[in-house]
């Protein structure tokens, strides 16, 4: 289940940056908005994925409250996912 859950934290990362760093800046400075319409339902999809198996893995990984805490905010922060797949989830 773990290697699960590093696929989509990796895969919900990836997706952030470039929903957040391309797709945004077309949308506002290019006046198109398809690209942030094509890639926000699969970002929100890996998003809800990412938490839900945050969850399911918290006993695995035996993670106390406070690490799920960073586990979860770390979804909402541009490169986070790929600090909780280093400092939480390779060993």
């Amino acid at each position: 289940m773990k290697i699960i859950f590093r696929i989509i934290a990796f895969l919900e990362g990836i997706s952030y940056i470039i929903l957040l760093f391309i797709c945004v800046p077309i949308k506002y400075l290019g006046g198109d908005d398809q690209w942030v319409k094509l890639l926000g339902m699969p970002h929100g999809i890996l998003f809800v994925g990412y938490i839900l198996m945050a969850f399911l893995i918290k006993k695995e990984e035996r993670w106390n409250r406070t690490e799920l805490f960073i586990v979860l905010i770390c979804s909402i922060l541009p490169f986070g996912t790929f600090y909780i797949d280093r400092k939480y989830l390779k060993k």
